[in-house]
């Protein structure tokens, strides 16, 4: 087995035996990216230096006789909406192109503070507004099950990053499903952490009250041991929750012999590929055979989360790029006369389509006149949302659905109908208007690409999660590296 196929555990496992070194690692997956990058497109930015240095640090560390982390040395790779030192922050935009920040991201930090090594930065929806990666500045990330198809977004070149292994972790972030559609999409573990688990500073803002940060992981137990990494309270961000209630001592392997579990009528609606409900209601099924109790409940409010989220926002987002202006930082248009034309033009030029689309979209509902009769009524809608988890979460322990409702689809299909774009994240917007946790994981295959299932609990039950998930996952024992279409080399 190359070293690319292994997972952190395994790798972990390599390290503390010396079968191989923290170096021989990262320049496996560094060589892993030269030879196919070229067609993923996964990365922006690879900082090969960087990531050699870390990996000699931990070999240095392993020949003092010292602990390791169980992520020492193990490879990952960082969303570029996530601020590094020394190294560039793009959110894949034009505005952003050549921006380096003079601070670390505290999960970036945190990961590095473990031994992890960072290898790069990877591609994105443009400051992470879209489904599929395809708009950024920069490129389109092609999915490592077939070429010709979008690894989701807006995390995608994280998503890929792992699916392809040319990391074994990857952090992304998730406003609407941004972490779980594409780990759907590219066949591997997304976890979005409850509301305030995991610190946002950092972090550049999209919308405030709903962005999370969290991993991808090519297993439930790597994804386990990143999140552990990365929750926990930071004086940095006022939103962060001190003391969360989450015990990570439990084991994985508890089993679900008598859980809970819901299934929503309104996640299997009309609009669905009928192969990804099969697939899921298949998924359904071992559940039950592991001991589960399966009930049909109902989230009567899910019809209403897409506008509710295509209001609160894009609102958000107009608040937060308006710090763009090219006076202060970031991209300047040439051949202003005066202060008001140089911020026209700036954010004219340094923006892309969809972010101002987006912006325009919150701008008018946050006007005078419009605020009660959109935003204001989509945070009563959005507390309705939120209403229908809690009264679910009275019933049952987790809630199952489709992370997607259909399996990835083809470069340039959705590119010209933002709606239909928008609807890619149907069973994944309400999660993140409730403040909960959720995690995707791979369930099956539709003609060779992989299909969602996700698990989403109430606050802080990312453990009940990730047990549940581990118990599907060692049942079923899908692969986890792709069937490469396209050519992509076997190196």
């Amino acid at each position: 087995m190359k070293i690319y196929e292994l997972n952190a555990s395994e790798i972990h496992k390599g390290l503390r035996h010396k079968d191989f070194s923290a170096r021989e690692v990262a320049q496996a997956h560094l060589y892993r990216i030269e030879q196919t990058d070229k067609d993923l497109k996964a990365f922006v930015t690879v900082t090969t230096e960087q990531a050699l240095r870390a990996a000699d640090a931990v070999d240095a560390k392993m020949s003092r006789g010292e602990e390791l982390h169980p992520l020492s040395g193990i490879p990952v790779a960082v969303k570029d909406n996530m601020c590094t030192t020394g190294v560039k922050t793009t959110c894949s935009s034009k505005m952003l192109e050549s921006f380096v920040p003079p601070y670390t991201a505290t999960v970036v930090n945190k990961l590095e503070q473990a031994g992890a090594v960072v290898l790069g930065k990877t591609n994105l929806d443009e400051f992470a507004m879209g489904s599929s990666t395809e708009n950024s500045a920069f490129f389109t990330t092609r999915n490592p099950y077939d070429l010709e198809r979008v690894p989701g977004g807006s995390s995608g070149g994280s998503a890929v990053a792992v699916a392809a292994g040319q990391a074994v972790i990857a952090l992304g972030s998730d406003t609407g499903g941004s972490i779980r559609q594409p780990a759907a999409f590219c066949g591997i573990v997304g976890v979005k952490p409850t509301y305030s688990l995991v610190s946002r500073y950092g972090l550049v803002a999209f919308a405030s009250s709903l962005d999370q940060v969290g991993p991808f992981a090519r297993t439930v137990s790597d994804a386990a041991w990143a999140l552990e990494a990365l929750a926990g309270h930071d004086p940095l961000d006022s939103t962060s929750v001190p003391n969360a209630p989450v015990d990570w001592s439990q084991p994985l392997d508890k089993g679900i012999r008598g859980l809970k579990v819901g299934v929503p009528r309104e996640y299997f609606a009309d609009g669905m590929e009928p192969a990804v409900v099969k697939s899921v209601r298949e998924a359904i099924k071992v559940f039950e055979c592991l001991g589960a109790e399966i009930s049909e409940i109902s989230l009567p409010h899910t019809s209403y989360a897409l506008p509710t989220y295509y209001i609160i926002a894009p609102a958000e987002a107009s608040s937060n790029l308006a710090r763009f202006d090219g006076v202060r930082y970031g991209f300047r248009a040439e051949g202003a006369t005066n202060q008001e034309e140089l911020i026209s033009l700036s954010r004219s030029q340094g923006f892309g389509p969809e972010v101002k689309r987006r912006i325009m979209l919150g701008t008018y509902a946050l006007s005078n006149g419009y605020y009660d009769a959109y935003y204001g009524k989509a945070q009563k809608v959005r507390s309705l949302i939120k209403q229908d988890f809690d009264n679910a979460f009275s019933q049952v322990d987790i809630i199952l659905s489709p992370t997607s409702p259909t399996t990835a689809f083809k470069v340039g299909a959705r590119v010209n109908d933002p709606l239909s774009m928008y609807m890619a994240d149907l069973c994944t917007f309400a999660v993140n208007l409730a403040g909960i946790p959720a995690l995707s994981l791979n369930c099956g295959f539709v003609e060779g690409l992989p299909v969602g299932l996700q698990l989403m609990g109430k606050a802080f039950s990312e453990m009940m999660l990730l047990q549940a998930a581990f118990a599907y996952e060692q049942t079923v024992k899908l692969p986890q590296l792709p069937v490469f279409k396209g050519g992509l080399p076997n190196v």
